[in-house]
């Protein structure tokens, strides 16, 4: 077998391209398909960006009126410009101009949840920004700096992110309950009740499963025996933690099955299955 290609050392490098690192031309020595799981998480992830944006600039079709279901999407919708029915906290925002999310106030910080989550790091880092695309694949970056200036910086946030995901998990929770209401009044379930209440289990379950929350909930603790309360929610959030990454990926697929849902009925290209009411 010939030797590896050799490289010269660059200037002020400090990631694989430093005059520490050994001096290889190859971008990787592996034979095998590395690069499926990176292509597979960036078509994922943009399949999601790609839905999500449309639908949420899209402002028709994301409340029905007669089984009060209204879509993640929009929740809460606060202005003037919300469908009558929709706007479950009234509204104090007036009109708003169309390149404005009615989800204006709460999608900005789901975003930035998502983003500095432990796991989606990891997975945009390698899919999108190759730091490293794969294990023993070398980054194209010279230099690595770390979570230390901007953008990534912001990453250090992701507790205040998880506070702001909580509070709105609870307003999801809220939608959710007044799904269960027939079409003439009163109690009513139908299948778009379920697909909601789904989504929003999964959300919270997702939520909680933050490296944020497990820390928060056992974290600077020197005898779990002293706080049997938050010893127990640590072991729940615990076993929840093991399926983050399963987790992050359902719920931007039960997001989506939901929003698609709520729109196919509201456009009147669907009838929701009535179980009750």
């Amino acid at each position: 077998m010939s030797a590896a290609p050799t490289r010269a050392p660059e200037s002020g490098a400090t990631g694989v391209f430093s005059k520490s690192r050994a001096a290889i031309a190859a971008k990787t020595l592996r034979t095998d398909r590395w690069w499926v799981p990176p292509l597979i998480t960036v078509l994922g992830l943009a399949v999601f960006v790609i839905y999500a944006t449309v639908r949420s600039f899209q402002r028709d079709y994301y409340w029905v009126n007669d089984y009060h279901y209204l879509t993640p999407f929009y929740s809460p919708c606060l202005s003037d410009s919300c469908v009558p029915g929709s706007s479950h906290f009234g509204t104090p925002i007036p009109k708003l101009p169309s390149w404005i999310p009615l989800g204006f106030l709460v999608l900005p910080f789901l975003l930035l949840f998502r983003l500095t989550c432990y796991y989606y790091r990891k997975a945009y880092y390698r899919s999108v920004w190759f730091s490293p695309p794969a294990c023993a694949v070398a980054e194209p970056h010279a230099k690595y700096t770390g979570e230390t200036k901007l953008p990534l910086i912001i990453q250090n946030a992701h507790r205040y992110f998880f506070y702001a995901a909580c509070v709105i998990a609870v307003i999801n929770t809220y939608d959710a309950a007044l799904t269960f209401h027939a079409k003439d009044g009163g109690f009513g379930m139908g299948l778009g009740s379920l697909i909601i209440t789904v989504n929003v289990l999964l959300l919270w379950a997702y939520t909680l499963s933050c490296h944020s929350c497990r820390h928060i909930a056992g974290g600077r603790l020197k005898h779990f025996s002293q706080h049997p309360v938050r010893y127990r929610f640590w072991t729940v959030v615990s076993k929840l933690n093991t399926r983050h990454m399963q987790l992050a990926w359902t719920t931007l697929a039960t997001l989506m099955l939901t929003d698609l849902y709520v729109a196919l009925v509201a456009a009147g290209k669907l009838s929701d299955l009535r179980f009750i009411g």
